[in-house]
């Protein structure tokens, strides 16, 4: 595994929610008054970056004044290639690792419609695409995407992607890392959408042109189209993140606590042996020896951004509150042996990786303004809504974000939902699991840690619905709780509240229809005997189940 980020300690973050923020990392450095002084504080560069038209409705209008050592043009003169290509091979040696199309997938020929349910296992750690170095098993964050499905055409700005990542190196070098050759950095951005990145295993230090962010099992962030970022991987030694599982506050005072056990007589020394196993015995069989690797899935929007679902009846609090997002603060690379360390540029443009090299890093962002940033959001501080008398509600109620682009009033292009802990407390005839159901929608799932309520996996068994595994459910394709699970919860009384906190599962709604890569139907981690989980179900009318 590569060196990890480091100096992630004290990052701090703007509170809020589509509001206008503004940051420096260098006092001054912010013109006031204007966007655009004809002589720019210490010497700086005026860029805007619009994330939507400029006439777009003033609610809904994104854009970020930057304030930069160089210009985005600077460095242009090298031109984009498509990775893959024999130029960009000979210009950018970086990009002979890369596929040439974004998620291993060419959409106009590895992917296919098909109506039937499916689901898959946990992403395992695959090969990179090419490289020079046969030996090399390092695999950055953007060498590590697999698109499982897709809908639309970017160059239109309809659809969606959805992907898996699987990850173990740096997408670029340290501060403090000088073993890395020049040519090793990557960043890159993406022309298509924005990106919603669902962390599974393993956290992620992400740098983008606005600052610094970290990412964590657990949480989310989201990086817009246009923005330049790159995806470290955190050394969970250096840095030891505890993800408490119905905690809330992260912000409490630090300090040092233990416990310590005195004896009067004696010393401490090591216990006898006597009749235990040999040391090359695995008594515990646990992957202990596995490689650690990130693992997560990502929610691309080819239309618009992300934005807070209404609220309606509930009123002006719950699901996700905007002061719980959070925005990085101004961040640029102060060390000028970094700073103009020649580096490589990737953009995403149409679904193709194009590459080239760039003479200076991309982060040079000593100052910005605007409401055009990167956030994460921590799905703990998610407030849930649920039903207190009878029925299980639509599962509408647990989104978190969603993109508007249905072709109807009220249909979005994506939901992204969760389901979190909470307390289902309905009266005792309520099947509480979620029903039987066959949707206009296309439903993903994906589970983050523990188990869902509907899948719940038999102890002992092979395959279910595991951590950082995925099922799909396409447009009207029926579903619903397994035969074991229906049948369990059938006879379940339901004469008390139940306080489920198994697991953290969430789904990328939308709707659009999609199609399925190549990679999704032959992996060896797709269950292929998935529907046969519903094999159970019989006939007893007009007898009760029970």
């Amino acid at each position: 595994m590569s060196e990890a980020a480091s100096n992630s300690d004290d990052l701090k973050y703007h509170h809020g929610f589509g509001n206008h923020f503004e940051s420096e990392a260098h006092p001054g450095t912010l013109p006031q008054g204007r966007n655009n002084p004809r002589i720019v504080p210490h010497g700086l560069y005026t860029e805007q970056l619009s994330g939507t038209a400029f006439t777009a409705p003033r609610s809904e209008n994104r854009r970020s004044w930057l304030y930069r050592v160089q210009p985005s043009v600077s460095g242009t003169s090298n031109s984009f290639h498509p990775c893959g290509s024999a130029a960009s091979t000979a210009t950018v040696p970086a990009a002979e690792s890369l596929p040439e199309t974004f998620g291993r997938s060419d959409w106009s020929n590895d992917m296919e419609l098909d109506p039937n349910p499916m689901r898959w296992g946990a992403t395992p750690l695959a090969a990179a695409p090419s490289s020079p170095d046969p030996d090399n098993n390092d695999i950055n964050f953007l060498q590590g995407i697999h698109t499982l499905l897709g809908s639309g055409d970017p160059t239109c700005k309809s659809g969606i992607g959805i992907y898996v990542y699987a990850c173990n190196s740096n997408m670029s070098s340290s501060g403090d890392d000088n073993d890395v050759s020049t040519t090793t950095d990557m960043h890159m951005y993406n022309s298509d959408g924005d990106f919603l990145i669902v962390p599974q295993q393993m956290n992620l230090f992400i740098q983008t042109e606005m600052g610094r962010v970290t990412v964590m099992p657990g949480e989310i962030c989201v990086i817009p189209r246009g923005i330049v970022f790159t995806v470290n991987l955190m050394d969970n030694d250096k840095k030891e993140e505890k993800f408490d599982l119905m905690g809330n506050d992260n912000e409490e005072e630090k300090f040092a606590r233990g416990y310590i056990l005195e004896i009067f007589r004696g010393h401490f020394q090591l216990p006898e042996l006597g009749q235990l196993v040999p040391m090359d015995v695995n008594l515990m069989d646990n992957d202990k020896k596995e490689e650690k690797f990130a693992r997560g899935y990502i929610l691309e929007i080819f239309r618009g951004h992300f934005q807070l679902p209404e609220l309606g009846p509930i009123g002006s609090n719950g699901l996700a509150n905007a002061r719980d997002f959070l925005h990085p603060s101004a961040w640029y690379e102060s060390d000028k042996s970094i700073a103009n360390k020649t580096c490589t540029i990737v953009n995403k443009f149409g679904q193709q990786l194009f590459a080239r090299r760039s003479p200076h890093s991309p982060y040079n962002v000593v100052a910005w303004h605007g409401n055009y940033l990167p956030f994460k959001y921590d799905l703990r501080k998610f407030c849930a809504i649920n039903s207190v008398t009878y029925d299980h509600p639509d599962p509408s109620i647990y989104t978190v974000l969603t993109a508007k682009g249905g072709d109807e009033d009220g249909t979005a292009l994506a939901d992204f939902v969760i389901f979190p802990p909470r307390i289902m407390a309905t009266d005792e005839n309520t099947f509480r699991p979620p029903w039987f159901h066959r949707n206009i929608m296309t439903e993903f799932m994906g589970l983050i840690y523990g188990e869902y309520d509907a899948k719940q996996k038999k102890s002992g068994a092979a395959g279910g619905f595991v951590p950082g595994g995925a099922s799909l459910h396409s447009i009207m394709t029926p579903h619903g709780p397994d035969s074991e699970n229906y049948f369990a919860n059938v006879k379940n009384p339901c004469d008390k509240p139940t306080k489920f906190e198994g697991g953290l599962a969430f789904m990328f709604e939308s709707s659009a229809m999609c199609k399925v890569s190549t990679y999704a139907l032959e992996c060896e981690q797709r269950e292929k005997d998935y529907a046969s989980c519903w094999d159970g179900f019989r006939g007893t009318f007009p007898k009760l189940h029970m």
